[in-house]
């Protein structure tokens, strides 16, 4: 593999050698992030979707626990009300 710049060259100009290198060096660090990102990105679709179910799931959950909650309060102002009327029948005899 032949590189771009020589040795001879290299001696002659350093900085130009360096700054290859190191355009080099940004250029694979940029295409790794990239990729990365792109892993990433399909790990966490696939979290999100495991959320969705897990949220619907909960949310069901909450309604059934609402309705019984609303059917417990019904029970109990019944049973409130019976014992007022029995507490008032009490007192007038």
């Amino acid at each position: 593999m032949k590189l771009p710049i020589s040795f001879k060259d290299f001696s002659k100009d350093p900085v130009k050698g360096l700054l290859f290198i190191v355009l080099s060096a940004v250029g694979y660090l940029y295409y790794d992030n990239k990729t990365s990102y792109k892993e990433q990105m399909v790990e966490y679709k696939q979290q999100i979707g495991s959320c969705d179910d897990k949220v619907t799931t909960l949310e069901k959950k909450v309604e059934e626990k609402t309705e019984r909650l609303r059917r417990a309060d019904s029970v109990m102002a019944i049973s409130v009300a019976r014992l007022e009327v029995l507490n008032e029948i009490n007192k007038i005899k």
